[in-house]
């Protein structure tokens, strides 16, 4: 897709260094038009309604209005403009950065921590800009904070390159939306699956806390998962998605057994992989520090590449919204040992890149939207 339209962004931000420094960062990339800057949310509100931004950068903690009370109003007024949080390596942060999400803003980043201003610079630089252009892309990012449909002059103009008349190995068009599209047979098999386990990340925390509530707690198998985040975050994630699941849910603990109707999200700035316990015959779960993959930690393809190890012809792998392409490689290497794979639909997809990749490399077996994840996934552990 070639973006045509520049992305209209306020920098709302209560600290003077950070809030100059992301302005600075807005007005050297190619697709923003910085449209000017706030120190405090009430400030932020009263100017959007003149500078028409399409997207805030949005600091949570701030006096007098904090980035929540912008998103809800925001919410409330069904502006459709989108936002991207700054957060800090808290827990207090990890907690509300999490609601930030709930409340739609779009994507987070972490705020730097211990660096020089050029250095912290550099890295919010690195991080952003993907985010916002996976933003402007998106079919559903200006409709995350309540606007159901997007004005025509905020709509990006996109041309999207054909993929000649079939999708993946069945050979047909993709699914219409809300509908899910089988594109092979069921691979070979050993019989039903035996372990869950799934890829997802920007749109991720929202999608898991649609999607696992509607998987039944006596599944009969463990979930294992690997949601981008950093640090701190992945066990409030945990925390916030077992009190909504009939699942236990939780982050996952170097050298714990892997147990059924338990679902394990790798650790935030750790990798997580599965090993064979010493007497052969359990299957635990070990977090290591070794190197990012795809520039993640935790990464998608490091746990895929596990799980084909130890359930050959036994497992569900589902890849959901996200950017980048992470999960991939893992998938080719688990569905080379008859692995059933479910995408996520395009037409639910925050951000459509995880599971365009495999789709477009024939790995995947099932297209569902959000809402039917889950009765595919219960499918292929009782019924296969």
């Amino acid at each position: 897709m070639i973006i045509k339209r520049k992305v209209r962004v306020l920098v709302v931000d209560d600290t003077i260094v950070y809030r100059k420094s992301v302005s600075d960062i807005m007005e050297e990339l190619p697709e923003v038009e910085l449209v000017g800057v706030a120190h405090n949310g009430k400030i932020a509100m009263s100017k959007i309604a003149s500078l028409k931004p399409d997207l805030l950068t949005l600091d949570i903690e701030m006096p007098e209005m904090n980035g929540l009370e912008v998103l809800a109003e925001l919410q409330k007024q069904r502006l459709g403009i989108g936002a991207i949080m700054l957060s800090t390596l808290t827990a207090d942060g990890s907690e509300m950065t999490l609601r930030a999400l709930e409340l739609g803003a779009f994507d987070f980043i972490l705020k730097p921590q211990s660096k020089s201003l050029a250095e912290g610079k550099n890295e919010i630089k690195h991080l952003i800009q993907p985010m916002i252009q996976a933003f402007a892309r998106s079919k559903f990012a200006y409709t995350l904070l309540g606007k159901k449909d997007i004005a025509p002059q905020l709509r990006p103009v996109i041309r999207k390159t054909g993929l000649g008349a079939g999708l993946g190995r069945g050979g047909i068009s993709p699914p219409k939306p809300h509908q899910t599209a089988r594109l092979t047979a069921p691979p070979a098999r050993k019989g039903k699956s035996e372990i869950v386990t799934i890829g997802i990340s920007t749109g991720g925390p929202n999608a898991l806390g649609q999607m696992l509530p509607q998987l039944p707690g006596d599944l009969g198998v463990p979930v294992v998962v690997v949601q981008h985040m950093p640090p701190l975050f992945t066990k409030s994630l945990a925390q916030s998605l077992d009190k909504k699941c009939a699942l236990s849910v939780k982050e996952a603990e170097d050298g714990e057994s892997l147990k059924n109707n338990i679902v394990y999200i790798a650790p935030g700035g750790k990798q997580m992989k599965l090993i064979a316990s010493n007497d052969g015959k359990n299957r635990l779960i070990k977090i290591t520090n070794d190197p990012p993959e795809n520039s993640c930690k935790p990464s998608v393809d490091y746990l895929f590449r596990s799980v084909g190890d130890y359930y050959v012809g036994r497992t569900t792998a589902v890849i959901m919204t996200g950017m980048g392409s992470d999960g991939t490689k893992g998938l080719e290497v688990l569905k080379n040992k008859g692995s059933y794979i479910i995408a996520q639909s395009e037409d639910t997809c925050i951000v459509y890149g995880m599971p365009k990749a495999p789709i477009e490399a024939g790995l995947v077996d099932v297209i569902a939207p959000l809402n039917k994840i889950a009765d595919e996934i219960t499918k292929s552990v009782r019924f296969f």
